[in-house]
């Protein structure tokens, strides 16, 4: 394995906060929660071993209209829902739709290699302050 993809110490702790966590975390929020317990850590470190994790496929980056992308501990194909209130995001437990993509080839000329549909509303808990 090349030295870009082993998994070092740093790598392992960034990628078990991500998978027993599962909020979708941002980058900063990923570097301020493992900052306390490990100063050593830096945030370029962060950014580094989210990009290659996520190009190991161990996770996802979940691009947004959000201000930074978030991460996610599930690989497999889902969808998800930001609160337009507290900015959280929740997966989205409906049938991933294999179709979807096809139907979409037939239609344009363009390669089509996946989906990302992001669904945007008020959470229950902001729904509940209302």
């Amino acid at each position: 394995m090349s030295e870009q993809r082993r998994f070092s110490k740093q790598r392992k702790l960034i990628y078990d906060m991500i998978v027993e966590n599962p909020i979708h975390p941002s980058a900063d929020v990923i570097y301020s929660r493992l900052r306390a317990d490990h100063p050593e850590l830096s945030l370029g470190t962060v950014y580094r071993n989210l990009n290659v994790l996520s190009e190991m496929g161990a996770i996802k980056k979940i691009d947004s209209r959000m201000k930074s992308e978030r991460y996610d501990g599930r690989t497999d194909d889902h969808y998800h829902m930001i609160c337009e209130k507290c900015g959280k995001m929740f997966d989205v437990e409906t049938e991933y739709q294999t179709d979807l993509i096809h139907e979409a080839q037939r239609k344009t000329p363009h390669l089509l290699k996946e989906h990302n549909i992001i669904f945007y509303g008020i959470c229950e808990k902001c729904c509940d302050k209302n």
